[in-house]
């Protein structure tokens, strides 16, 4: 095999996407945002890059360490790489969009850059397409987006989805506070019960037992209803039932799993929050919650489009014909017009057939009709 040339070299988390796969993904987002806009979210398109400050104010701050920096030449002021569109969404829902009618829907489309990946999520940049609903409270908006979600990925052929709802304020309401000790936090998240048991003080047997919570929905909540929680506790539970509730009502059969301890990724959500996940996959396809969005109450969610391209089917073969050079331009608009993609001869061939199969084509236009050139004769 040639030695492959120093400049084709791509950095770590960094690919290029070839062209059916970037067809299929194109077209995967096309139908995404198009079942967003059937519910009434419309589109907007933040920069790639803006200004540090900007970029990085309220929920955006999350994102510090996940963004690429440089200097603008024009201002001399710091400059940053999205790691995530949601702080963006937030930043014109409260400055362009300060006057609109709330709840605000809106929804996006486009790339993000990270500085490192993770284990599960290599990549350094990928695509998100998501939903952000601004200015509603409600428990009912939390179970808008979630039910969203899942009818957008059925739209797109994944049927056999599961959420796995979280609370991520709850385990500091219990043990008194926002700071949670690392060690604390580890083990919360390891779930390892005797870590929690040592290290939780007089919360280590209330934080144990939401530990054994985690499970199926209604296992969980029934587990939970159990427990003598703190006030502010107590109302993160309650909102988490009535979204169930909501969700459950809208799509009978999703499969909805609780974690009431999970925090991961999670660090600027203030209410109920979620991992979306398919059967046969990993890694995550998406996730979402409650923030605020500069002093709003918000709730969004965001798919990732890489994900999603492991785990669809691929995309169905292209219809392609093959129009030989000087074939009338009226036989190719017809063809296109019943979905067909043509490929232009652009020089004469001594066999047209051979070309057509050169350029990918499973057929070819000979005297106004198609002849399927796939296969060899006889076959």
């Amino acid at each position: 095999m040639a030695e492959v040339a120093e400049w084709a070299l791509l950095p770590a988390g960094f690919r290029d996407i070839l062209p059916s796969q970037a067809a299929h993904e194109a077209d995967t987002v096309t139908r995404l945002m198009a079942e967003f806009a059937a519910r009434g979210y419309q589109r907007v398109k933040p920069p790639l890059i803006e200004f540090e400050d900007g970029l990085l104010a309220g929920s955006g701050a999350a994102t510090a360490m996940d963004c690429f920096r440089v200097m603008d030449p024009q201002t001399h002021r710091m400059m940053a790489a999205r790691a995530d569109v949601t702080p963006q969404i937030a930043r014109i829902a409260a400055t362009r969009l300060i006057k609109a009618p709330r709840p605000l829907r809106l929804s996006y489309a486009g790339e993000v850059l990270k500085v490192k990946g993770g284990h599960l999520r290599p990549e350094r940049q990928f695509g998100q397409a998501g939903i952000e609903l601004i200015g509603a409270a409600a428990a009912a908006a939390d179970a808008e987006v979630i039910v969203l979600m899942a009818r957008a990925l059925a739209a797109v052929g994944l049927e056999e989805v599961s959420v796995d709802l979280t609370v991520p304020t709850l385990v500091p309401v219990i043990v008194g506070g926002a700071g949670v000790g690392n060690g604390l936090r580890a083990a919360l998240d390891h779930k390892d019960s005797a870590g929690v048991a040592e290290l939780g003080g007089s919360a280590a047997s209330l934080l144990c037992a939401l530990i054994e919570a985690v499970g199926p929905a209604e296992q969980a909540l029934a587990r939970l209803r159990d427990l003598t929680l703190p006030a502010a506790a107590a109302a993160e539970w309650e909102r988490l039932v009535r979204v169930v509730a909501l969700v459950r009502a809208a799509l009978p059969s999703l499969t909805l799993t609780i974690d009431p301890v999970e925090n991961r990724g999670f660090e600027y959500h203030t209410g109920v929050a979620f991992t979306v996940f398919v059967r046969g996959y990993a890694g995550e396809v998406g996730r979402g919650g409650r923030y605020l969005a500069h002093g709003e109450p918000a709730t969004g969610a965001t798919l990732y489009t890489d994900s999603l391209l492991d785990v669809l089917p691929g995309a169905a073969p292209e219809r392609r014909a093959f129009l030989p050079a000087g074939a009338e331009d009226e036989a190719g608009a017809r063809l296109r017009a019943l979905g067909w993609i043509t490929v232009a001869g652009l020089d004469e061939v001594a066999d047209a057939a051979a070309e057509a199969k050169r350029q990918n084509c499973g057929y070819l236009l000979v005297d106004g009709e198609l002849v399927a050139v796939s296969r060899p004769p006889g076959g």
